[in-house]
C-alpha cells in the first residue's frame, strides 16, 4: 500500500511540473520551446515599424502612415542662403532654372512633421510634374506665367501659393529681412500644414497606386554598394557660377554637399546636408520658344546612382506626369536597388557631371 501510494505521489508531482511550465495561454514555456519559438520568428519576422516611403527607413509617425507627402519649392539662389529647413526633407530635387541658377524642391515624408522652411520662392513647371509622380502636395510662393500656373492648373495638383494664400502657411521671417532682399525672406509655416489641409479639405490619404517606396528599396540591414566601381566625388556643373559636389564619408555612409565651392548649410540645424542616395537624372534642357525660361524633358532618360562608396549607371523613365519615376540598372535592365536613406536627385544635361574616386573623408 505504501508503494502504491508513493507511485501516486510520484505522478502527481510529474504533473505538477509539467503544469508550471505552461504559460497562461497553455503554451509550452520551456527553453527549448522558446528556442523554437525564436527560430519560427526570425523565419516569419514581422516587418519593422511604420516605412517612411520616400527613405526606406522604419519610424514614421502613426499619424503619416498612408498619407501624402509635402514637396516645397526652396530658393537657392546664392545671395539668399543659408536656407532653413531642407536639412529635415527626405528627398531634395535640384534643377537648374533661367539664368543658369538653381531651385530645389525639398519633400518631406510626414506632413505632420515638416519645420519651417526658407526662403520658399516661385514655381517653375517642371517641379510640380515631379512631385506629381508621388501624390505630393505642393507649396511654392508664386509661379511662371507661361508654364508655371498653367501646369499646376492642368495637371490638377493640390498646391498651396504664397502669394494667393496667407498667414496660417506663409510669412516673411521679420529677422531675415534686416538683412537679405524680401523675395529671400518668404517661409512655410511647416507645422501649419495638417491644420491648413483639414481647413481647405485636401485629401491626405495617398492614391492607392502611390501607396508604395518612391524606391525599389534595400532592407535596413541590407545596405550595398551599386557596383564595383568606386565613387567618392561627384560634381555637377549646373552652369558656370552653380555647381553641386558631394564627397564620400566612409564613416557615416553618407555623401555631403557643397553648394558652389561651399559646405551647403541648413541654418536652423546648423549641418551640412548629406544624402545616402545622390542620382543624376541626364535630360534634354534647353530654352523654351527662345524665352529665357526652361523647358525639362521629365519623360526619362539615363544617369548615375552613387551610394555607399560607389556608381552605377542607370535609366529612369516617368512615362505621364502623374506616373512615378522608375529607376533601372542600365547594364542589365533590372529594377535599381536603392539603399535606404535620403536622397538628392539632381535633373540635368548630359556632360555636366563629374564622377571621381580621390575624395572620400
Amino acid at each position: 500500500m505504501k508503494r502504491l501510494w508513493l507511485i501516486l505521489l510520484a505522478v502527481v508531482m510529474i504533473m505538477s511540473c509539467f503544469v508550471g511550465c505552461k504559460g497562461k495561454n497553455g503554451t509550452d514555456t520551456s527553453e527549448t520551446s522558446d528556442q523554437s519559438s525564436t527560430s519560427n520568428s526570425t523565419t516569419e519576422a514581422p516587418k519593422s515599424g511604420n516605412i517612411n516611403l520616400l527613405t526606406g527607413l522604419s519610424g514614421l509617425s502613426d499619424k503619416a502612415v498612408g498619407k501624402r507627402p509635402v514637396a516645397i519649392m526652396v530658393n537657392n539662389i546664392k545671395v539668399s542662403l543659408p536656407q532653413y529647413g531642407i536639412g529635415s526633407a527626405d528627398i531634395i530635387y535640384e534643377i537648374v532654372t533661367e539664368g543658369g541658377i538653381t531651385r530645389l524642391m525639398a519633400m518631406f515624408g510626414d506632413y505632420t512633421k515638416v519645420p519651417n522652411v526658407c526662403s520658399v520662392r516661385s514655381c517653375r513647371y517642371y517641379f510640380p510634374i515631379f512631385a506629381h509622380g508621388y501624390d505630393a502636395v505642393y507649396f511654392c510662393f508664386g509661379a511662371n506665367e507661361t508654364l508655371g500656373y498653367p501646369t499646376l492648373k492642368r495637371i490638377k495638383i493640390d498646391y498651396f501659393d504664397g502669394k494667393t494664400y496667407g498667414t496660417l502657411l506663409f510669412d516673411r521671417d521679420q529677422e531675415r529681412r534686416k538683412h537679405y532682399a524680401i523675395e529671400h525672406t518668404g517661409y512655410v509655416k511647416g507645422p501649419n500644414i495638417p491644420k491648413a489641409l483639414e481647413k481647405e479639405n485636401v485629401r491626405t490619404e495617398l492614391l492607392s497606386d502611390k501607396n508604395k517606396t518612391a524606391f525599389n528599396f534595400r532592407s535596413e540591414n541590407n545596405i550595398a554598394a551599386p557596383s564595383d566601381t568606386a565613387c567618392t566625388k561627384v560634381n555637377i556643373a549646373f552652369s558656370n557660377q552653380y555647381y553641386s559636389t558631394f564627397k564620400y564619408n566612409a564613416q557615416k555612409g553618407v555623401y555631403y554637399k557643397w553648394h558652389s565651392g561651399k559646405p551647403h548649410k541648413d541654418s536652423a540645424l546648423d549641418k551640412q546636408l548629406n544624402f545616402t542616395n545622390v542620382f543624376i537624372l541626364q535630360t534634354d534642357i534647353h530654352n523654351y520658344k527662345g524665352k529665357a525660361i526652361m523647358e525639362v524633358d521629365w519623360t526619362g532618360g539615363d544617369g548615375y546612382y552613387v551610394s555607399h562608396g560607389a556608381v552605377t549607371e542607370i535609366t529612369w523613365k516617368k512615362p505621364s506626369e502623374s506616373s512615378s519615376i522608375t529607376f533601372y540598372e542600365k547594364a542589365t535592365g533590372k529594377e535599381l536597388e536603392v539603399n535606404p536613406g535620403k536622397s538628392y536627385i539632381a535633373v540635368a544635361k548630359k556632360g555636366q557631371t563629374t564622377l571621381s574616386a580621390d575624395a572620400a573623408q
